[in-house]
């Protein structure tokens, strides 16, 4: 059976896990932007940026950054948590993405594993969410999140028409200190 935001919820234990690596499935009440051609938008969660995520009618989960940018990043809500327990630093991952760049993405995905390698409780989170919901791993969540917001097509409005942006953004791990390090 694939995994729903109502069989997820019902699991306390899982709903605080994915708290932990900033994921809640708590959606905002409060509209604050606009998808063309879908007229209520299924809020599922929320992050600590006060980002959206949102379960389109096709069954893909758009992400909806607060500081206005939006993409597809999952075809499901299975693929989603995958990614999530998978690569909890995924945000990052787009960052540093050199504009859409699947090298860079992975490049990135390198360094900030090898930061996270003395994280006990992320390790912990993710084997316990694993287990709990019988989560296989994610073949290649990297390349699945380049893929979805590569052809993510859904238009995104903020509340006074302007639209958001492509969640791919123009960093490298060169751009930063830490990252690069890291990557090194």
């Amino acid at each position: 059976m694939p995994l729903t935001p109502e069989i997820l919820t019902a699991n306390s234990e899982v709903v605080a896990r994915l708290r932990s690596l900033d994921v809640s499935f708590e959606p905002d009440e409060e509209p604050w932007f606009t998808i063309d051609g879908v007229e209520s938008p299924r809020h599922i969660g929320s992050d600590g940026s006060g980002s959206a995520f949102v379960l389109l009618p096709s069954q893909n989960v758009l992400y909806v950054s607060s500081e206005g940018r939006a993409g597809i990043i999952a075809e499901s809500f299975d693929a989603l948590i995958q990614l999530v327990v998978a690569r909890p630093y995924w945000r990052d991952i787009l960052k540093f993405s050199g504009g859409g760049d699947l090298a860079e993405m992975r490049r990135a995905a390198d360094a900030l594993e090898e930061r996270l390698q003395d994280e006990d409780d992320v390790s912990e989170a993710r084997e316990q969410i694993r287990g709990a919901l019988a989560l296989p791993d994610a073949d290649d969540p990297i390349g699945a999140l380049y893929e979805a917001v590569a052809a993510s097509d859904a238009i995104v409005r903020a509340t006074d028409g302007s639209p958001f942006t492509t969640l791919f953004n123009r960093f490298s791990i060169d751009n930063s200190p830490t990252q690069r390090n890291a990557a090194a």
